[in-house]
């Protein structure tokens, strides 16, 4: 089993920037496929990025792969989640999410751990 930690979520003008961090605790974070995902008041949750157990593979929600970068280090046991020229629309607790298996992933509903979410709202 492992625990999740999701932090730098803030209040953030319209074009700026965030850094997100998930740290992780419990079972050897190598083992898991790492993903970020976000959901906005009255939304249901939605896909944002995913990272490979080594890193050395991501995919993206199509509409954000300009914008966002996923990474992670293992050695500290951490994936992050970093957000340039945010908009709006980007308002919504983001929550990391681990999943057992080695292909990425997508879907809700294949993670089996997930954080209590950190809430990024991006201001007009």
């Amino acid at each position: 089993q492992v625990q999740l930690v999701e932090s730098g979520g803030e209040l953030v003008q319209a074009g700026g920037s965030l850094r997100l961090s998930c740290a992780a605790s419990g079972r050897t974070f190598s083992s898991y496929a790492m993903g970020w995902f976000r959901q906005a008041p009255g939304k249901e949750r939605e896909f944002v990025a995913t990272i490979s157990r080594g890193g050395g593979t991501t995919d993206y929600a199509d509409s954000l792969k300009e914008r966002f970068t996923i990474s992670r280090d293992n050695a500290k046991n951490t994936v992050y989640l970093q957000m340039n020229s945010l908009k709006p629309e980007d308002t919504a607790v983001y929550f990391c999410a681990a999943r057992e298996g080695w292909s990425l992933d997508r879907v809700v509903d294949d993670y089996n751990y997930w954080g209590q979410g950190t809430q990024v709202t991006v201001s007009s």
